[in-house]
């Protein structure tokens, strides 16, 4: 039966094992149909929704019925700008704060820059549709948005922006661009942000010198973690801070895409290096932190999902130091847009394609 968005239900077993390192994993694809979908949010009664780049909004029941969710506002899709990422309110449930928080590209003065709104879903709308921040300079590329969202266990929402393909904006202080923002649940600012003090540093940015990322994860005990792209090589791990550097373009160990020489230094004195940098052209986009019982062996690693590379790859850390990589998926659905832990441990993708899916990594036995 077709739905109101015309996505059809699609629930089934695309590998019914693949072999790990510790746990074998069944993957599931729940939907399909979706026009590159960007992120994947858990609704409390186990419907989800999903975000496609060219600016809908679809609601997904666990039989993989599908139906558009109207009022979405109007977004900049072109390039790499659409509709982005979403976030539930960490309180939603309790109807006072029920509150979907979504990131796009929209156009403004100057061409188009990274926005967040927030609205309240009614049904098969969205209602109370509001703005609540907005990047200071639009330009006119159309790419390094960045735009994700991921809240604090203080009851902050960290927000990434790109550089816009114009790096030397990511070491200007008073420009968004290439930073990450810390922002009060409304849309304020904190605070005790680490630069509210600094006249050369505008008190929404949280971190500086930061490219392009595309994951960013929240651990159980409150650290914070970032997959980001470097140019031609170079995609890096941090775990992001308050009020750090990470050197672009001043220092990375990216390569110019049309030289392929190295572009910056490989560190630099008051900047961050990072913590893990992948093997060739990763591409990451979607991260997540496992705090799983379904996937004990995983307890306390990072999934980072590929988009050149189409791997999910398991990083465990320890201290200042990725200790091992797994390839868990290599090229099974493609381009990963997003990785995510549902409430239940079981893990979550969205594939970068016009008729994308929405997967389920289940553990096989």
């Amino acid at each position: 039966m077709l739905v109101a968005s015309g996505h059809v239900p699609a629930a089934s077993v695309i590998a019914e094992r693949i072999d790990g390192a510790v746990h074998d994993v069944r993957l599931v694809r729940l939907a399909e149909g979706l026009e590159h979908p960007w992120s994947v949010a858990f609704l409390p009664d186990g419907r989800f929704l999903v975000s496609e780049r060219p600016g809908r909004l679809a609601l997904i029941d666990g039989q993989g019925h599908s139906r558009r969710v109207d009022g979405v506002p109007r977004v900049a899709a072109r390039g790499q700008g659409g509709l982005l990422d979403l976030a539930l309110h960490p309180e939603y449930g309790d109807g006072e704060h029920d509150w979907l928080y979504f990131s796009y590209a929209r156009s403004g003065p100057g061409g188009t820059g990274t926005a967040v709104g927030r609205a309240r879903l009614s049904g098969t709308r969205l209602a109370d549709v509001e703005e609540i921040f907005a990047q200071e300079r639009f330009s006119s590329p159309t790419h390094h948005y960045s735009g994700r969202l991921a809240w604090r266990q203080d009851g902050t929402l960290l927000l990434t922006i790109g550089d816009r393909g114009e790096g030397p904006r990511a070491q200007d202080g008073r420009d968004h661009a290439g930073s990450v923002i810390r922002l009060t649940e409304s849309g304020g600012v904190p605070g005790d942000n680490p630069f509210v003090d600094d006249p050369r540093v505008d008190d929404a940015v949280y971190t500086l010198g930061n490219r392009n990322i595309q994951g960013l994860a929240v651990a159980t005990d409150g650290s914070v973690w970032a997959s980001e792209h470097g140019p031609r090589t170079g995609d890096e791990i941090n775990r992001i801070e308050a009020g750090v550097n990470y050197g672009w373009p001043e220092v990375t160990l990216g390569r110019d895409y049309a030289t392929n020489r190295p572009i910056g230094r490989d560190s630099a004195p008051g900047m961050r290096d990072p913590l893990y940098v992948f093997e060739g052209r990763f591409a990451p986009s979607g991260l997540a932190h496992v705090s799983s019982r379904p996937f004990a062996g995983w307890q306390d690693d990072l999934l980072a999902g590929g988009l050149r590379s189409q791997r999910l790859v398991r990083l465990t850390v320890e201290g200042d130091e990725v200790r091992r990589a797994e390839v868990l998926l290599d090229g099974q659905i493609g381009r990963i847009r997003d990785v995510r832990q549902g409430p239940e441990g079981l893990v979550y993708l969205l594939n970068d394609r016009p008729d994308g899916g929405l997967f389920r990594l289940e553990p096989a036995d």
